[in-house]
């Protein structure tokens, strides 16, 4: 009978409305968040410093660094709101209701458990229902990871955003909204978070700069203190000294390389979605790769024939095809529509009549005319249907059991006079892999990453396949996912919910994986979430591709290995310019100190220090145009190696600077503004000599530049050249003195990048 208006209305205030909750973040709240972040908190102090002291030009100018550095880092939100987006999309608009007596067509938001709805071919099933009548046929691959749709009747219990693709039925519904399999699924997409590789890492490194140039912040304002310098001088010292500390342009650069990764990747037919997927492609060391329309092909295809004494292979399809219909929307009738092609045979019967599937007699049969006329039966269907038409062999038998045991759907075809049916044999059908899906799991394995099945399809199935693509391993017993699992366990992971995937993400990475997911269903969305590296193939779901970090635009699998070589490539890009950026910072703060003791005045004033932050900084960010090589294995952000790194070459940096120093101090008699002068060359020439050290973790002849590094480093020397020569914003100085100091770092790079070589393949940089 269904619902009447008033316990509908009831229960929708009990229940709420049959839709996804509405968790989106505000745009200008998004925006705000990017100046709440270790880096940004430094620029805001050193403003409001700057405006204290009434240096409004150089307030003006970090604010435009902080406003640039935020304006790129909104380009890195995540797609977790387009995810859930594209999940509201998928349920039904309309469905077809019984309400007070009558079937009405209405919105489907304003379902309610317990309603009456009407499921036709075509049509997406609008909540979860259980079946009370009718027969219909099911496609619910993008939800449960199924490859073959399902008969389901009176008692089946099926869910929101399964497709109709077969007959009629009437369902109760069982649950709406948040409540049903897809808002559960929703829920997961919502709740999944994983911190990129990439966050952590700039965190860490501001981090570390912050605890080694802190101390020598304190001990610099203190040594001031006992020199009784004026309070405005030390103030202007400690803001310096704070200047040189920042890593400006660290975040920006982070997301300038990603960028460029993005742009490479885009044209080999990958598509991120979030700029940190390609640093993570770079350090996934698992792949979890969903089974069906992954590795596989989501198209049913005929995998064998197994013709009976006086058949053969094209007359077993040239029967089956008369017993299929034409057009339809079975996916196992297309199957063998698609493999009969070519198939006739000089005897082919013409088909005069042709009764499609009946669920009930799991059977659709055709009545066809001979060449002399006389009319046969022929019929397609289960084994143990048609069975009871025909008498099958033991031989028969055999050969069904011996089918269905390596996973394929088994389908029997006779024909003769309806009283004395003959089996002509048997038709195998399955999903069959991707062309490309082994030479994926090779590369893959080359390149040390390991890959695992992850499958709702049943074990049988996913091991078959999963040797046909080269995952030979253990089968994950069949129940809930472990707590604690490594990925050398298991090869395949076989019967798992969505919620198990989700799960499986998490243990992995509890353990120190750096995950990624591959999958096309909305079935795979919270996975795909929750991976460090979510990836969607060409033929996925809009959920799954919204939810993914790579998005895979062109057909096979040939995408993700190009996103771990271009992610790898990107990384040692990155890293180059982070070991630069802790050289810099290391060398700045000491060189602060080394000028104070040995002239009792601030070497550095906070305006040559922001010129220094803008040439050096921004000007390095070509590090991420450079010439480099893919890693051989998956990177890993060392940090506590990397700053130990940078902070070595930048202790070498500084005897180049304060031994020239000295020179200028001792030898030439220079007064603190033209020694102030000499510092900010020595600086930017000292930098562009280690920013060619640090570049290549072998010796710096080992890889040419780039010619975007060529020109910036060009113009960094340039402009520091002229503005010392021409005593712009300082005291000049000669220009035979700017030259000696540019030959002599020249000399310092060679000299040291001896030294550099063996130092990073020590601390296992190279």
């Amino acid at each position: 009978m269904g619902l009447t208006s008033d316990e509908a209305r009831d229960r929708l205030r009990t229940f709420g409305a049959n839709t996804m909750p509405d968790t989106s973040v505000r745009p200008f709240r998004m925006a705000l968040g990017k100046f709440w972040a270790p880096v940004p908190w430094m620029l805001e102090a050193a403003i409001v410093l700057e405006l204290v002291l009434g240096k409004h030009l150089e307030a003006a100018i970090i604010a435009a660094l902080l406003v640039f550095n935020a304006a790129l880092g909104l380009f890195q939100e995540s797609r977790a709101q387009a995810t859930l987006a594209a999940l509201r999309s998928r349920l039904a608009l309309n469905a077809s209701v019984r309400r007070d007596g009558v079937w009405r067509t209405m919105p489907a938001a304003e379902l309610v458990p317990g309603d009456i709805v009407k499921l036709s071919l075509g049509a997406v099933v609008p909540a979860d229902v259980r079946l009370t009548g009718g027969e219909v046929l099911l496609d619910q691959s993008m939800l449960t990871g199924e490859s073959v749709p399902i008969e389901a009747g009176a008692g089946v219990q099926t869910y929101a955003g399964a497709l109709v693709r077969r007959g009629e039925g009437i369902a109760e519904v069982t649950a709406t909204g948040a409540r049903t399999k897809f808002g559960r699924t929703a829920e997961l997409v919502r709740a999944a978070h994983v911190v990129s590789s990439q966050q952590r890492a700039v965190l860490r490194v501001v981090r570390n700069l912050a605890a080694l140039n802190g101390l020598v912040i304190v001990l610099l304002v203190s040594y001031a203190s006992v020199l009784k310098m004026p309070l405005d001088d030390i103030v202007s010292l400690g803001l310096t000294a704070i200047l040189a500390a920042i890593p400006v342009a660290l975040p920006a650069t982070f997301t300038l390389a990603a960028a460029l990764g993005a742009r490479v990747l885009a044209k080999q037919g990958v598509l991120p979605t979030r700029l940190s997927a390609v640093d993570e492609a770079a350090s996934m060391d698992v792949l979890c790769s969903d089974k069906t329309g992954t590795l596989t092909r989501n198209a049913l295809t005929v995998t064998a024939i197994r013709p009976m004494r006086g058949f053969d292979e094209a007359h077993v399809l040239t029967l089956a095809e008369l017993a299929s219909s034409d057009g339809g929307q079975d996916p196992v009738d297309g199957a063998i529509r698609a493999a009969a092609r070519g198939q006739e045979t000089p005897d082919t019967p013409k088909l005069v009549a042709f009764v499609p599937f009946d669920p009930a007699t799991k059977m659709s049969s055709a009545t066809a005319a001979d060449a002399s006329g006389e009319w046969q039966r022929i019929v397609k269907g289960a084994f143990a249907a048609v069975g009871k038409l025909a008498q099958p062999s033991a031989e028969a038998t055999a050969a069904a059991e011996e089918l269905q045991a390596q996973g394929y759907r088994v389908l029997a075809v006779a024909a003769g006079a309806p009283s004395a049916m003959t089996l002509a044999g048997l038709v195998a059908l399955s999903d069959p892999p991707r062309t490309d899906s082994a030479q994926l799991i090779v590369e893959l394995r080359a390149l040390g990453v390991r890959t695992v099945m992850v499958t709702g399809d049943a074990p049988t199935t996913a091991a078959i396949v999963a040797h046909e693509v080269g995952l030979d391993g253990p089968l994950c017993p069949p129940g809930p996912i472990p707590d604690q699992v490594h990925a050398s366990q298991y090869a395949v992971f076989a019967g798992v919910l969505p919620e198990d995937k989700y799960k499986l993400v998490k243990a992995l990475e509890a353990r120190g994986h750096i995950v990624g997911m591959c999958g096309d269903g909305a079935n795979d969305a919270p996975a795909l979430r929750q991976a460090q590296m979510g990836i969607a193939v060409s033929t996925a779901t809009d959920v799954a591709k919204s939810a993914a970090g790579l998005v895979l635009t062109t057909p096979g699998l040939a995408g993700i290995v190009a996103g771990v070589k271009v992610g790898r490539m990107t990384f040692q890009r990155i890293l180059s310019y982070t070991l630069n950026s802790i050289t810099k910072k290391t060398v700045q703060a000491l060189f602060l100190a080394a000028g104070l003791i040995m002239t009792g005045h601030a070497i550095l004033t906070p305006f040559l220090m922001v010129l220094i932050m803008i040439t050096g900084d921004f000007l390095g960010m070509a590090l991420t145009t450079d010439n480099v090589r893919p890693s051989p294995a998956p990177n890993v952000w060392q940090i506590d190696k990397i700053t130990a790194g940078g902070v070595l070459v930048g202790l070498g940096e500084l005897v180049f600077c304060t031994l020239v120093l000295a020179f200028g101090i001792y030898r030439m008699g220079f007064g603190i503004g033209a020694l102030q002068t000499l510092a900010f060359i020595l600086i930017v020439f000292g930098n562009q000599a280690t920013c060619y050290t640090n570049r290549d973790r072998r010796h710096w002849w080992s890889s040419p530049p780039s010619i975007w590094l060529i020109l910036s480093s060009v113009a960094d020397l340039l402009i520091a050249s002229t503005l010392a020569i021409t005593g712009t914003g300082m005291t000049p100085l000669p220009a035979w003195i700017v030259a000696a100091a540019l030959g002599a770092a020249i000399i310092f790079m060679m000299i040291f990048d001896l030294v550099k070589a063996p130092l990073f393949a020590g601390l296992k940089l190279a």
